[in-house]
């Protein structure tokens, strides 16, 4: 159960890794150029845990809401200025953004589409908020990376799926999204970062 795994003493910060912190930084850079997001723009992370990524949009007046589930990490980011709507993300919540004008020019989901119990209901609720000409980027482990250097560790009880690129391709086919570029990363022993 969700509320088992994610409770009020959910303890993992990902500020607490400098590496990923650097990680963070350079993808922000990155996509609010090659995006030309400015103060106009509307940034949305999914599972924005302590802050770690969207300070980065915060610093350059990008406006931005996280959506993190856990106490811990939420007044983490709060206590940034990150505006953060304490829930899990799935699709009631992106119809309930939508109808509130919430769309985002840029949806962000690192680490957290393995995680989710209704994959379909999260993926219908990216689309719901996303802007018709909006990008959705997503990191999750590979699952090919996995299999190939035997990475069991990659394996635990919050995951509920194993993600390869046809999988997720599939998945987004099956809501009108497209994945129009793929990054790999050696993030986790190895990612893929789609758009």
């Amino acid at each position: 159960d969700a509320d088992e795994l994610f409770d009020k003493d959910y303890a993992y910060f990902s500020s607490t890794s400098s590496s990923f912190l650097k990680h963070a930084k350079q993808y922000s850079e990155d996509i609010i150029q090659e995006l030309s997001l400015n103060k106009e723009s509307f940034v949305i992370e999914v599972a924005a845990n302590d802050g770690y990524l969207l300070k980065n949009f915060k610093k350059v007046d990008i406006p931005c809401l996280g959506i993190e589930p856990t106490n811990s990490t939420a007044r983490a980011a709060m206590d940034l200025g990150i505006p953060i709507l304490q829930s899990f993300f799935s699709h009631e919540l992106g119809k309930e953004l939508k109808k509130k004008k919430k769309q985002a020019d840029l949806i962000i989901g690192n680490n957290v589409f393995a995680h989710v119990p209704d994959i379909n209901s999260f993926t219908r609720g990216l689309k719901e908020v996303l802007k018709p000409e909006g990008t959705i980027t997503l990191e999750f482990p590979h699952l090919m990376k996995m299999m190939v250097f035997n990475q069991f560790d990659t394996i635990y009880h919050e995951h509920f799926s194993y993600l390869s690129l046809t999988t997720v391709q599939n998945i987004f086919n099956t809501f009108d999204l497209r994945i129009y570029k793929v990054e790999e990363l050696t993030t986790h022993g190895g990612s893929l970062r789609i758009f």
